[in-house]
C-alpha cells in the first residue's frame, strides 16, 4: 500500500518571547506549557529554570550552541556589532556555569560566555569569527536522562547581511520596550523559504505483516515502533507544507525489500527515508545512527544489521532478486555517486539535528550494504531509531514525548537538507 498524503494541515501554535529583528519565528512550543515552582535564590519563589550546562561546536560554515536547562522556558537572540557577536537571552534563575568550556571545533563562533545579565535573564554571548546569521532556535522538552534543552544553530552570513541584522535589531528592540511577546505561528522544518516545487519525501516504515522484524523481550515489536514514528514524521512533515509526504505502507501490510525500492523509484521520490529499531547480541549497545548504502560496512556490527534486514524477505518466504554483473554504464555509474553523495549529505543533516536531541551511537553517521536504499536515482538513508536489545532504548521507543522529540529532529533535518539543495553554491 502506498499512501500519499499532500494536504496542507494547519501547524502548531507557537509563542516567542521578544523575537528581536529576526526573518524567522525563535519559539517555545505551547506545549511546554508551564515549569515547576523552584526556590529563588535572590528570594520567594519563582517558575523560572536554571542554565545547566552549556557547549558550543563550530566550523568555518555553521555552529550550534546547546543550553541545558532545567526547565522550558523563553528566549530572545539579537546581533550586536563592536565587536559583532551574537547574544542568546532566556529566562532563567541563573546559572552555575563559571568559565564555559572552550569552543570544540573552529569556525565562525571563536569563543562564548554565560552570565547573569539581569535578575531572571541569562545571557550567552557568542563571539563570532565571521558574520554569522541564526538558520533556527528550538526549545526541547525533558524526556528521559536527556534534560530540556535550548539548540541554537548558526549559519554564515554577508557582513553587509550582518549589519543590517544589526541595525535592524536596534531599531527593533527600541520599538518593542514594554511590548508583550508576540504570538508567532512556526514548526519545525519550515526554516527555509516556501519551495517553487514540494520536494516528495517517501518513508518506509521497516518491515510489516508477518514480518515483525526485531522484537523486545517485552514483546514489542519492530514493525509497530517504525509504523508510529513514520505516522507522526508524516504528520509533521505535511503541517510544514513545505513537501509531499508518502508511506510505502499505513498499516500492518507486509512489502518486499524490492517493493519499497520500487515505489520510491516509481514516484520520483527526492528523498527516501527507512526506519527500523533492530537487536543485538551485546545489550549494552543503543542509541540512533543514520546509514548510508556502501557494499563495505563501518565496522562488524553495521554489516551484521545489514544482513539481518536484508534477509527478512527469506524468512517471509521471499527471496532477494540476483544481482548480475553488468558492463559498465558511465552515466548509471555517475548517478549512483550522485545519489550517494546527496545520501551522505541527508544523514550528515539529520544527524545534526538528532544529536542535540536523543542519544546516538559514536559516529552516528555509517554506511552499510542495506538492500533498502539501493535506488541509483534516490537519495536514500535509512534511520536506526535505537535497539530492542538495550532497556534504555525500549523504554525510550515506547514513550510518545520521545518519539515526538525524535520526529521534530527527524523534520529538521529533512528541512537543512532540502535547504541545502536551494542555496546557491559560492561564486
Amino acid at each position: 500500500m502506498f499512501n500519499f498524503d499532500a494536504s496542507g494541515l494547519a501547524g502548531r501554535f507557537w509563542r516567542a518571547l521578544a523575537v528581536i529583528g529576526l526573518g524567522l519565528a525563535l519559539a517555545l512550543p505551547v506545549a511546554a506549557q508551564t515549569t515547576p515552582a523552584v526556590d529563588d535564590p535572590r528570594g520567594g519563589i519563582s517558575t523560572l529554570p536554571e542554565v545547566l550546562d552549556a557547549r558550543v561546536t563550530a566550523t568555518p560554515e555553521r555552529a550550534r550552541l546547546i543550553l541545558d536547562l532545567s526547565g522550558p522556558t523563553e528566549f530572545a537572540i539579537v546581533s550586536l556589532s563592536g565587536p559583532d557577536r551574537i547574544a542568546v537571552d532566556v529566562k532563567s534563575t541563573g546559572t552555575e556555569i563559571a568559565v564555559p568550556p572552550d569552543v570544540a571545533g573552529g569556525g565562525i563562533v571563536s569563543r562564548y560566555r554565560v552570565e547573569l545579565a539581569e535578575p531572571g535573564r541569562v545571557r550567552t554571548t557568542l563571539e563570532l569569527a565571521a558574520p554569522s546569521q541564526v538558520q533556527q532556535a528550538y526549545i526541547l522538552d525533558a524526556v528521559g536522562d536527556q534534560p530540556a534543552r535550548l539548540v541554537v544553530d548558526l549559519i554564515t552570513d554577508t557582513p553587509e547581511r550582518f549589519a543590517e541584522r544589526v541595525a535592524a535589531d536596534l531599531a527593533a528592540s527600541a520599538a518593542n520596550q514594554g511590548v508583550p511577546p508576540s504570538a508567532l505561528s512556526t514548526d519545525p522544518g519550515t526554516h527555509g523559504g516556501d519551495l517553487t516545487v514540494r520536494p516528495l519525501v517517501v518513508i518506509d516504515p521497516g518491515h510489516g505483516g508477518i514480518d515483525n522484524g526485531a522484537s523486545a523481550p517485552n514483546g514489542v515489536h519492530e514493525k509497530n515502533i517504525t509504523l508510529a514514528f513514520a505516522l507522526d514524521l508524516q504528520k509533521l512533515l505535511v503541517e510544514s507544507g513545505r513537501y509531499d509526504v508518502a508511506l510505502t505502507r499505513e498499516d500492518d501490510t507486509y512489502l518486499t525489500l524490492s517493493d519499497r525500492v520500487a515505489l520510491a523509484r516509481a514516484n520520483k521520490a527526492d528523498l527516501f527515508i527507512s526506519l527500523h529499531a533492530d537487536t543485538f547480541q551485546q545489550p549494552e549497545i543503543r542509541g540512533a545512527s543514520v546509514y548510508t548504502r556502501d557494499e563495505n560496512a563501518t565496522d562488524v556490527l553495521d554489516k551484521v544489521l545489514a544482513e539481518n534486514e536484508n534477509r527478512y524477505d527469506i524468512v517471509a518466504g521471499f527471496t532477494l532478486p540476483t544481482t548480475e554483473p553488468v558492463v559498465a554504464d558511465i552515466l548509471l555509474d555517475l548517478m549512483r555517486r550522485e545519489m550517494r553523495k546527496s545520501s551522505f549529505i541527508a544523514a550528515q543533516a539529520l544527524v545534526r539535528q538528532l544529536e542535540p536531541s536523543v542519544t546516538m551511537r559514536r559516529f552516528p553517521v555509517r554506511q552499510a550494504d542495506f538492500f533498502v536504499l539501493q535506488a541509483p536515482d534516490v537519495p536514500s538513508i535509512l534511520v536506526e531509531l535505537g535497539f530492542l536489545s538495550n532497556a534504555a532504548d525500549i523504554a525510550n521507543l515506547q514513550k510518545s514525548d520521545w518519539r515526538q522529540r525524535v520526529v521534530a529532529a527527524l523534520a529538521r533535518g529533512v528541512a537543512d537538507y532540502f535547504d541545502a539543495l536551494n542555496t546557491p553554491a559560492a561564486p
